[in-house]
């Protein structure tokens, strides 16, 4: 196998240092611990969590050169969301099912390939698609995270497994999307699921043997089987009625951060299991640790602190978007502080030595909370926020204001680079709720003012790159999208700012002014953060681009103007010539245009395909049909055609949609299939 020379390519970003180009030991946030400048090994690059690279031979200046050096086809036609790592030359990106792939990080060659062969079944557990958003590195090893629990370490060299440990209970409705986190000696993994009904955790394990060292659980479980810890037995003082039959919740699974100086690792914790309140704690209470940012010791595991952005979760409003570490000037003095942007639509700035919340302001306009009380570090919730089984607006929507996709901080600008979405959602409580896949949501009724809420959505939502200051809580500068659903951000020292874009190109903008300096297009969207890197004595940036995932919940339009093309990694260089094949067909990129059969089954059977859908479907296909990773509003011809197959049979099983023979009959499935003919000729435009 062949191997870059780690001293040939590390030579120029070193050299570059060496003239002072970066003057990295006097920005503002740099970060204590560093890797090689000219390497990205974690996903956010270090473990701050900054998404920030301090290369600038692609600088504001001559990044109108940027091209294509290379790219590589992905096998699996879902939602691209990983960051891909670069370590001693060579190049290690994940897809879908967790399929990972060595590069040669100059030239493309393709070194090794791995399939971790996860059970098709898994596919249906995960709420947001088959998706992974990356991969760690350490000590010659690659680590990976699978769809079915699975922590696996790879050789480096060989893509060989070295050891493979199994971090959750497979007869519950556990996944992993996210990337685990390597410090020191440690790789830490979260775990989703808290939409079928788990309770959440954080585990640690030793790199070199995959022994388990801690484990954290976010939220408390019965009380008869004893609390694991004080921490446990204090956050079920804010639970009521028995709330562990649900699960909780509280799933951990994106975002971690680490300070090494102070022995912290920091924690962005999920909604509720279910989602409303009154159905897993009918007594009301914070429900902790949902929501919440936590700060464990990295040693033990144990806890430290915590601040939970929103008491008594029952949006969605996930706290697990990435948390950024950083040193600022607040008040005359320097600040530890940790910034997050989650869901809810506020941006806070906290002291992450002690949790003290230093400022919180709304991002995007916001409806459930009218601000922050400094006093107690609690929002300030509007009384329509807390729906009952009336269907009320509420900003932002489950899918967030800012979601998984990761923003990015420059140390030279001292500004944040924050993907948003305004968004807007129905939400209503069901009559009752059993424990298992339901949310407590009531999907149905109130259809009138429920088809209001949703036209007021469309015509409202938007989403723009926002460079957002910290320290004063203010935005400097926005870009506009003509749709939501843009992709994470990459921050560089050569005051350059790139995110792919909901119009399918891949962009760079001045750091400072937010002017675009760069486009190309790329035939899908990049929805994954980038990187960059050094090989061969020359600087990459490198995407993914593939469409789907969480964030095609959170743009709920048929995307009938995409036409997209395969799901590539991409890679630029300065003076790259390399060109992409011919972009697909209209006829064949968009068969959803087709329009939809007509309906043939009476009221009754519409109605129970209603009922059914909501309780089976809208989890990844959105409520009333609309939106999801497949909008069923616009199936094809073939698709209807082969309904049956698809849901009872898993037909499509390789592409995440299992089947669904153990819980619906043949004539169950056949009246969700004329629910959803009802919703498409209800909507259908001809356009």
């Amino acid at each position: 196998m062949r191997r870059r020379s780690r001293a040939a390519w590390l030579a120029a970003p070193l050299a570059m240092l060496a003239l002072g180009g970066l003057a990295a030991s006097g920005a503002i946030g740099q970060s204590p611990a560093q890797p090689d400048a000219g390497e990205w090994p974690g996903t956010g690059r270090t473990a701050d969590e900054q998404h920030y690279s301090p290369l600038d031979a692609i600088n504001a200046e001559n990044v109108s050169e940027l091209g294509l050096a290379w790219y590589a086809d992905l096998t699996t036609d879902r939602g691209q969301e990983a960051t891909p790592l670069v370590v001693d030359g060579m190049l290690y990106n994940i897809e879908p099912w967790n399929i990972t792939t060595a590069y040669d990080a100059a030239t493309g060659e393709q070194l090794w390939r791995y399939d971790p062969e996860v059970p098709l079944r898994f596919g249906r557990l995960a709420c947001c698609d088959i998706v992974t958003r990356g991969l760690a590195a350490s000590d010659g090893k690659i680590l990976i995270a699978t769809l079915d629990g699975r922590l696996i370490a790879l050789d480096a060299e060989t893509g060989k497994p070295v050891w493979s440990v199994l971090t959750v209970d497979n007869e519950q409705g556990y996944t992993i999307t996210g990337a685990p986190r390597v410090y020191g000696d440690k790789v830490l993994i979260g775990n989703g699921g808290a939409e079928i009904g788990v309770r959440g955790y954080v585990s640690a394990y030793d790199v070199a043997s995959g022994e388990m060292l801690w484990r954290f659980h976010t939220v408390p479980g019965n009380p008869a089987n004893g609390f694991e810890n004080a921490a446990m037995e204090m956050a079920a003082q804010t639970w009521t009625g028995e709330w562990w039959r649900g699960g909780g919740g509280g799933t951990a699974w994106d975002s971690i951060s680490h300070d090494p100086e102070l022995g912290l690792v920091y924690i962005g914790t999920g909604n509720g299991s279910p989602w409303v309140r009154k159905f897993r704690s009918p007594g009301g209470g914070d429900n902790l640790f949902l929501a919440s940012i936590v700060a464990l010791d990295i040693e033990t595991g144990e806890y430290r602190w915590h601040y939970q952005t929103t008491p008594g979760e029952e949006w969605d409003y996930t706290a697990t978007q990435n948390m950024v570490l950083a040193d600022l000037p607040i008040e005359g003095r320097m600040r530890r502080v940790l910034m997050q942007a989650p869901k809810n639509g506020f941006f806070y700035v906290l002291d992450r030595e002690t949790g003290e919340l230093i400022s919180a302001q709304p991002f995007v306009p916001t409806n459930w909370a009218s601000g922050i009380d400094m006093a107690t570090g609690r929002p300030i919730e509007t009384a329509e926020a807390r729906y009952g089984n009336v269907p009320v607006m509420v900003s932002p929507s489950a899918g967030g204001a800012h979601n998984w996709n990761p923003m990015a901080y420059s140390p030279l600008t001292g500004l944040v680079y924050l993907p948003v979405t305004e968004t807007y959602m129905a939400y209503a409580a069901a009559d009752s709720w059993e424990p298992g896949r339901s949310s407590g949501m009531a999907y149905t009724g109130n259809d009138a003012l429920r088809r209001e809420i949703a036209e007021y959505a469309d015509a409202h939502s938007k989403g723009w790159l926002s460079a957002w200051d910290p320290v004063t809580q203010t935005e400097r500068w926005r870009v506009p999208y003509a749709q939501k659903g843009s992709g994470g951000v990459l921050a560089t020292a050569g005051n350059l700012v790139f995110q792919g874009t909901i119009g399918t190109t891949f962009a760079a903008y001045r750091a400072d002014t937010g002017e675009k300096m760069w486009e190309m297009p790329v035939q899908n969207v990049p929805i994954a953060a980038p990187i960059t890197y050094m090989a061969g004595g020359e600087q990459y940036i490198a995407v993914n681009a593939g469409w789907g995932g969480g964030l095609a919940h959170v743009e709920r339009s048929a995307f009938s103007e995409l036409f997209l093309g395969k799901p590539r990694l991409l890679v630029f260089k300065l003076g790259g010539r390399t060109q992409l094949p011919p972009a697909p067909e209209r006829s064949l990129a968009v068969p959803e245009l087709s329009a939809p059969p007509p309906l043939a089954a009476p009221a009754a059977t519409v109605a129970q395909g209603e009922a059914l859908y909501a309780a089976n479907c809208g989890l990844c296909h959105g409520a009333a049909g609309r939106g999801g990773v497949k909008d069923l509003r616009h199936m094809s011809p073939e698709t209807h055609e082969n309904f049956l197959a698809i849901v009872l049979h898993g037909t499509r099983a390789a592409q995440g949609m299992a089947s669904f023979a153990d819980v619906l009959s043949e004539n169950q499935a056949e009246a969700i299939h004329h629910y959803l003919i009802a919703r498409a000729n209800e909507d259908w435009t001809g356009s």
